[in-house]
């Protein structure tokens, strides 16, 4: 489906380069504008041809763009503190502009819906709503695989909380997983009826002895976090 659609692209860094392959992809027109210059040389080697490197910091610079014509801004700077700052000298500059801005965190999210956005798109909620969607297909195991297969060797696991556990009896807040290595997607709740509760939906969860962690990881950290979990304590949530 071809659209008539014109963006101006912010950034092309890890979410830059796909997201303007995605919009290419689907026939939007667009401009790229990169700070970075082996960013912005990588753009020119894909093939975009209105590719601009500039220093998106310089209010001139980005008023000589006329950003206004365009239908939609895209702020996707790899630097998360220069996503904000070029998102609220956005928002100054051009009141009447669109502008979607992407996040890779809670904290960032905020800071971009205070600068001005008019949407956020934080790609850990899309990465983790896309796996939540698979779970609930009749073929979720091989599509989650051919998903996350090739990639620095992270797997999906479910993780049975053992009797006995430290985790029994805490709740989903009360935890920071990062030390582990691993990334909770969600759980499954036998109070809940063998329920599968999607970890990033805001609601607090209470862990319990039975209930089965939806994990993502590398294997060897997997590995390290199931033997974890049949301990008594564990020094890493005490942490936070």
């Amino acid at each position: 489906m071809m659209h008539s659609q014109s963006i101006l692209l912010f950034g092309y860094g890890n979410h830059g380069r796909f997201i303007a392959a995605g919009l290419h992809e689907d026939g939007f027109k667009i401009k790229i504008v990169e700070s970075d210059p082996d960013y912005y040389t990588q753009a020119k080697e894909d093939g975009f041809i209105d590719v601009e490197h500039m220093d998106v910091t310089n209010d001139q610079l980005l008023q000589a763009l006329n950003p206004q014509k365009f239908d939609q801004l895209v702020c996707v700077m790899e630097d998360e503190h220069l996503n904000v700052f070029l998102t609220l000298s956005l928002r100054s500059l051009f009141k009447e502009s669109y502008i979607l801005s992407i996040s890779d965190s809670i904290n960032v999210t905020k800071k971009l819906k205070m600068a001005g956005a008019d949407k956020v798109v934080d790609m850990y909620e899309v990465s983790a709503n896309k796996i939540y969607n698979i779970l609930y297909r009749p073929i979720s195991t091989r599509i989650l695989e051919d998903i996350v297969s090739g990639r620095d060797g992270i797997v999906f696991r479910e993780l049975l909380i053992p009797e006995g556990s430290f985790l029994h009896g805490l709740m989903t807040d009360d935890i920071d997983f990062s030390p582990y290595g691993v990334l909770l997607i969600g759980m499954i709740d036998e109070e809940l009826g063998h329920t599968f509760v999607f970890i990033t939906t805001g609601i607090n969860h209470k862990l319990d002895a039975g209930d089965t962690l939806v994990c993502i990881g590398p294997k060897e950290k997997l590995n390290a976090f199931e033997e974890e979990i049949r301990k008594k304590e564990s020094p890493l949530w005490k942490w936070q």
